[in-house]
Formats: C-alpha cells, sequence, structure tokens
C-alpha cells in the first residue's frame, strides 16, 4: 500500500518536469522564430509567406522574449515598424506599403513601439487619438484597450466603450451563454480591467471560466469541439489579471499538443506553426511559469 502511495507520488511530482519546455526545446522554438524573419527585419506569419506584417512582428518579438531569446536586427526593425506609422491618421499600417491604416495593427504598432523601446511620445498621441476614434466593434475595442493598456493610457471614450461592453453582462457578472462562457466571460472581463473597471463578481467569473476548460486542456471557441490557443490566451489572460490559474497540468499539455516538429506552435492541435500560435503558447507558458 505505502509502495503504491509512493510512486503516485512519484507521478504526480515528475509531472511539471516532463510538461515543461526543455532548452532544447525552447532552442528549437527560437530557431524557429528566427526563421520568420525577412532581410528588412520584420517577420512573416508563417513559412513560405513572403511579406512581412507589423502585427507578426510585434508577435514575434514578444515571443523571442518570452521563450528566452535575443532578437536580432533591432535597428532593421524598428526602422519598418516606424515606417507603417502613418502621420496623417495617426495609426498604423499593416505594412508600409497598404494604403490605410487600421485598429488592430496601430495597437499592435504601440505594443511594438514599447518593445523596441521607440520614442513613445512621437507616436502615443495620435495613435491613441485614431484609436479613440476608429475602435466601434467588441474585437476594436479589445484590442485597443490592450494597446492603450502598454502606453498607460485612457482616452475618455473609453467610459464609453466600457458602459457598451458591460451592457451584455449576465446577472452574474458573467459574459455569453452556453459553450462560449468561458471565451466570452475571460475575453470581456480584460477588457473590464484594462479600462480601469472592477469585475463585477470575480467568484462567478471564475467559476465560469474554469468549468470552461476543455477534456483536451484547453478552452476554445462556442462552434468548436477542440480548444485552440488563442482562446485559451484570452481565458488565460483573465486568470492572470484575476491572480488565479486553470488547471495548470491540463493546459500544459494542451499547449505540447500544439507544438510541431519545427519548434514552432500551430494555434490548434495538427495545424501549421505560425507566429500567432507561437506567441499564445509563449505568453501562457510564461504566465504559468510565474511563481
Amino acid at each position: 500500500m505505502v509502495r503504491w502511495m509512493f510512486a503516485g507520488m512519484v507521478v504526480v511530482m515528475a509531472l511539471p518536469t516532463l510538461q515543461a519546455q526543455s532548452q532544447a526545446e525552447k532552442a528549437a522554438t527560437l530557431k524557429y522564430l528566427e526563421s520568420l524573419q525577412t532581410p528588412s527585419g520584420a517577420f512573416v506569419v508563417a513559412a513560405g509567406v513572403k511579406e512581412p506584417t507589423l502585427r507578426a512582428t510585434s508577435s514575434a518579438l514578444r515571443a523571442i522574449k518570452y521563450f528566452g531569446g535575443t532578437v536580432k536586427n533591432r535597428e532593421a526593425i524598428t526602422r519598418f515598424v516606424a515606417s507603417c506609422f502613418d502621420e496623417k491618421t495617426g495609426g498604423f499600417r499593416p505594412t508600409p506599403q497598404a494604403r490605410e491604416p487600421d485598429v488592430t495593427t496601430t495597437a499592435v504598432g504601440l505594443m511594438a513601439v514599447v518593445e523596441l523601446k521607440m520614442p513613445l511620445e512621437r507616436y502615443s498621441g495620435p495613435a491613441v487619438k485614431y484609436l479613440a476614434a476608429h475602435a466601434h466593434t467588441y474585437e476594436e475595442i479589445r484590442i485597443t484597450a490592450a494597446g492603450l493598456e502598454s502606453i498607460h493610457a485612457q482616452p475618455e471614450v473609453a467610459a464609453t466603450w466600457l458602459k457598451e461592453i458591460t451592457a451584455k453582462r449576465n446577472d452574474n457578472g458573467t459574459y455569453g451563454k452556453g459553450a462560449g462562457l468561458a471565451r466570452d466571460t475571460g475575453g470581456t472581463v480584460v477588457i473590464e480591467l484594462r479600462l480601469g473597471a472592477k469585475v463585477a463578481n470575480p467568484e462567478a467569473v471564475l467559476k465560469a471560466m474554469r468549468a470552461g476548460q476543455r477534456d483536451d486542456g484547453g478552452f476554445g471557441k462556442a462552434d468548436a469541439t477542440g480548444s485552440d490557443l488563442e482562446t485559451s490566451y484570452r481565458v488565460m489572460r483573465a486568470f492572470h489579471m484575476l491572480k488565479e490559474r486553470p488547471d495548470e497540468q491540463k493546459l500544459r499539455a494542451f499547449i505540447r499538443k500544439c507544438r510541431n516538429e519545427d519548434g514552432g506552435y500551430g494555434v490548434s492541435p495538427g495545424q501549421k506553426s505560425s507566429v500567432s500560435g507561437t506567441y499564445f503558447a509563449s505568453i501562457i507558458l510564461h504566465w504559468l511559469d510565474e511563481k
């Protein structure tokens, strides 16, 4: 009896080691990310894609940091990010050749500016003004809140955004319903916190998110049977901001299923590696590794 108990304890104690990424695996992931960097310094979203984008570049910068690597050719990357800035509108374009900026790229551009330690005073004022005028949909407000958080800015329109977002709150403080409850709750609670609001019912929010962790260990969209790293990122971001965690071992196991032989991560198991999937894996693992 004692022998079986001891064996069980060994298995439990070994799980974190088995599921943690080894140094060799981290090196392989960094090599994968480096393979996506172009001569311009910027990154493409996946192997085989020719044109680098600001969004892929911003994600790659942070993924490399969280996997413990060093970004190469920072000066060229800085020039690329600067060339995506549209002085006329105050927004960021997806590429230097793109005709118009958009909300998502502008928010991501601010994150890249912060990551590269570029002169924030040149970009923050115009970009905040652009975002305040153009962010209207849920997804636009969500990514805008992330960009604003990175530069510690809060425009007056944030109060209006909060009012629109919280109008869809359930009576118990959660958001959404059914299979989409965890994703909608996690994603929207993060918007609330980033825009300076308090969570109405943290206990109900945490209960809903924990209940939404699926059998494969991750979190997924309402219309999907399996999980994905993008949804898992949204929910884990909420856990992190609330200083709580889901079932850590199950989530680590799911992330491992998304890892491919090239060292990168697909957004879901079996999907091709991408800078997006690799970034989501990097930030979730970073939070899980924090003590």
